[in-house]
């Protein structure tokens, strides 16, 4: 399952406010896709998600075999609260906005051809060699980039235990859903 959430500006009561659209997409073992929910929130939180996946499980969402998800704090606790077996991925999008939106521009190419190597490597224990390679290279120049890849590594690393699974990203569920409603507003 996928989930992230769009920020929008709407216009509500005569002024233009921030809303939040949590989308839930859920792709079952024959690999078809399903919204399973868009919810219209103030702002993303985990205890927002929270009450989203009761109400999944009230509508008979039985178990989430993995769940690809932004690195919002709280959130897998949400999940993992009603859906316990479910694995985490977290969203390698996310990850890579997160860790090198203070790269210099002089660097940045380099240093996301270093970063794919990781993270487009075939087997974990070769994402961890790159990983290490990375660290060599730009520890000493970037050193919280290494820092947050290897403290997120247990849920950035989920994919890794089903080799037909590429990388996951909760991205491409809000784009999917921006390019489909064509940025269409939601009025309250």
């Amino acid at each position: 399952m996928f989930m992230d959430a769009v920020h929008y500006h709407v216009r509500s009561e005569g002024r233009i406010v921030k809303r939040t659209v949590y989308i839930a997409l859920g792709i079952d073992m024959n690999g078809k896709k399903d919204v399973l929910g868009m919810y219209v929130g103030e702002s993303e939180s985990a205890k927002f998600w929270l009450s989203i996946m009761n109400g999944l499980k009230n509508c008979g969402v039985e178990d989430i075999l993995i769940a690809c998800v932004d690195g919002l704090s709280g959130f897998p606790q949400a999940i993992e609260a009603v859906y316990p077996q479910t694995e985490i991925q977290q969203c390698i999008i996310h990850q890579i906005r997160n860790s090198t939106k203070f790269v210099s521009y002089k660097d940045i190419k380099k240093l996301m051809a270093d970063l794919k190597r990781v993270y487009a490597a075939p087997t974990e224990e070769t994402a961890l060699n790159e990983l290490e390679l990375f660290k060599d290279k730009w520890d000493a120049k970037y050193p919280k980039i290494y820092k947050t890849w290897h403290d997120n590594w247990a849920t950035l690393s989920t994919y890794f235990k089903y080799p037909e699974a590429e990388p996951m990203s909760s991205v491409s569920v809000g784009n999917e859903h921006n390019y489909q409603s064509n940025r269409s507003y939601i009025l309250s």
